[in-house]
């Protein structure tokens, strides 16, 4: 994950959290029927607002990043392409020799020694 983007995403993994816990404070001064009941129920409602503002914006620093700078290769799809390759290698030389080990002729007898 790029810098940009992880570090969008910290900040919205705590804004997130911390928006969870004001909505908890909220629910319960609102059931115990606090005084702190009505600001911390319109301060949660603004801190929802921002944490979804915080999400998107993981989404659009990721669009963002990937537009600028391309997808990142997978390494293991680039080894998966070399390792290709040097299999049809190996199949050309192998078919150009007629198939022997070591360029040798296969005749069929076994050699008594």
């Amino acid at each position: 994950m790029p810098d940009a983007v992880r570090t969008a995403a910290v900040r919205a993994v705590l804004i997130v959290s911390l928006t969870i816990i004001q909505a908890m404070v909220a629910f319960l001064s609102t059931l115990t029927g606090s005084w702190l009941a009505f600001p911390m129920v319109l301060s949660s409602v603004a801190s929802t607002v921002v944490a979804t503002w915080s999400v998107l914006d993981v989404w659009v620093t990721r669009q963002v990043w990937n537009q600028r700078n391309g997808v990142v290769s997978v390494p293991s799809s680039s080894a998966r392409q070399i390792r290709r390759e040097r299999r049809r290698s190996r199949r050309a030389e192998r078919d150009g020799t007629g198939g022997a080990i070591g360029g040798r002729q296969n005749t069929g007898d076994f050699s008594r020694a």
